[in-house]
């Protein structure tokens, strides 16, 4: 009996681990296509918040998008609640209808998009620098176009498979 508890323990905790897919959501409108939506200028605000749900950060981020055809540039200038300015880069290319790659300075290797419907997940490692050492973490981010001006985004971060925190962003198309 024992034995099979831990069997079904194990099964459970390893399927809520698996989580959703992007495609889930393919029916949701209005489609997200990251060159439409990240084109031009956009503001940001949004929080981190530690693993019991304490924020701890607040920002405000102003960005541009610039798109050539499949290939486009995301640049995202931070002003966080603490004072602190920071600027990230992404160069990103559409791959196909639902397929994205994104690079920046602070990002491990390849951030992989996938996207249906209203939604896109993200799955990248940021270098995270932390009092003088940098840590990679896992994002696991999701974005969510709620009309042609707004969309949310929820990242979780993750080290060795624990949560970290997260972070919550509503984005608005236009200065």
């Amino acid at each position: 009996m024992k034995k099979s508890l831990a069997v079904v323990c194990t099964v459970l905790g390893l399927s809520g681990c698996a989580g959703i897919s992007p495609e889930v959501y393919r029916d949701q409108t209005p489609t997200l296509d990251l060159p439409t939506y990240f084109n031009g200028p956009l503001t940001a605000w949004g929080y981190f918040a530690d693993r019991s749900g304490e924020v701890k950060r607040r920002f405000t981020v102003k960005m541009t998008g610039e798109w050539r055809g499949n290939e486009g540039v995301l640049t995202e200038d931070f002003v966080w609640s603490d004072g602190e300015k920071s600027q990230r880069v992404w160069r990103i290319s559409k791959l196909d209808a639902h397929r994205y790659i994104g690079r920046a300075d602070d990002v491990k290797g390849d951030a992989l998009g996938t996207a249906y419907g209203n939604a896109l997940q993200w799955k990248y490692t940021l270098l995270l620098p932390v009092d003088g050492k940098t840590y990679e973490v896992q994002f696991d981010d999701w974005m969510y176009q709620m009309d042609d001006t707004t969309m949310l985004n929820k990242s979780e971060m993750r080290k060795f498979g624990f949560k970290l925190g997260e972070i919550v962003i509503s984005f608005r198309k236009g200065p």
